[in-house]
């Protein structure tokens, strides 16, 4: 599998973790997607569609348009990676993606959406562009001044949502309450704003983010230690680690890594057959 990426300069690298390109299909015939707090914007350059399959139902699928956007999820889901064997997307920090919409991020939670619904025909010329482009650099560049268009009159960042993110990408989980006093917001007010910008509550985003913090130091770890794991990403304990990890991939801990031995995307794990 082939798998590039691009991190823009600012300004929209205040917005954009990065641009990527994959291309080649891994060996198994469905992944799961795991939820990360973020929304994704995905074209596909080979068909003029994206399937996403229902992890309940997995021999149904809902059909969207070659491009899309895929909100923030509160749980993975599935999707066939033989269909996207040539594909292009942009991630977005958290709260990231909100200039770029056209509408609230948290009307697109848990779903996906055609990116013509939200941009109308400039979606479809932006993927007709891409598919003609012939190396990844100008991939990458249409992807930048796309995006560069649509933020030369963005709508205003409420000042509370930074502030919210920063203290919960250290381990704020569970004080909803007392960032909301810090930014000066009623809890009800300051839940609203922030899932408005990012795409979920303030409390289901720390959860998100803690699960994939264990993720990342289980993955990186030399001598694995589930019980070391889950104090340092801020869990009580490895049972409330592993109830995390059943909620938001479907898998125990032990499996999550096993999968992932596998050459995946970022964030993906392969589906049992």
């Amino acid at each position: 599998m082939l798998y590039l990426s691009h991190t823009p300069s600012p300004p929209l690298g205040d917005f954009i973790e990065r641009f990527w390109l994959c291309s080649d299909a891994p060996p198994h015939s469905r992944e799961r997607i795991l939820p990360s707090g973020t929304i994704e914007l995905v074209v596909n350059l080979r068909d003029d569609e994206i399937r996403v399959y229902d992890p309940s139902r997995p021999d149904r699928c809902t059909r969207y348009s070659g491009a899309v956007v895929s909100g923030t999820y509160s749980r993975f889901f599935v999707i066939d990676p033989l269909q996207h064997a040539s594909i292009a997307g942009v991630h977005f920090r958290p709260g990231g993606a909100f200039p770029f919409l056209g509408a609230p991020a948290g009307e697109l939670a848990d779903a996906h959406v055609d990116l013509e619904i939200l941009w109308g025909r400039a979606a479809a010329e932006l993927r007709e562009r891409l598919c003609a482009a012939g190396t990844p650099e100008q991939r990458f560049s249409l992807l930048e001044n796309a995006l560069l268009a649509r933020l030369r009159h963005p709508p205003e960042h409420h000042g509370s949502v930074p502030v919210a993110l920063d203290a919960f990408e250290r381990g704020a989980e569970g004080r909803v309450r007392d960032v909301a006093g810090r930014v000066g917001l009623s809890q009800r007010r300051f839940i609203q704003v922030f899932a408005a910008e990012v795409g979920m509550t303030p409390k289901l985003y720390s959860r998100v983010r803690r699960f994939q913090r264990a993720r990342a130091l289980a993955q990186s770890a030399v001598a694995l230690d589930w019980a070391r794991v889950a104090v340092e990403s801020g869990y009580f304990d490895q049972s409330h680690l592993i109830r995390d990890f059943l909620e938001f991939s479907g898998l125990s801990p032990g499996d999550y890594l096993r999968r992932r031995s596998e050459q995946v995307l970022p964030n993906h794990v392969p589906q049992a057959q």
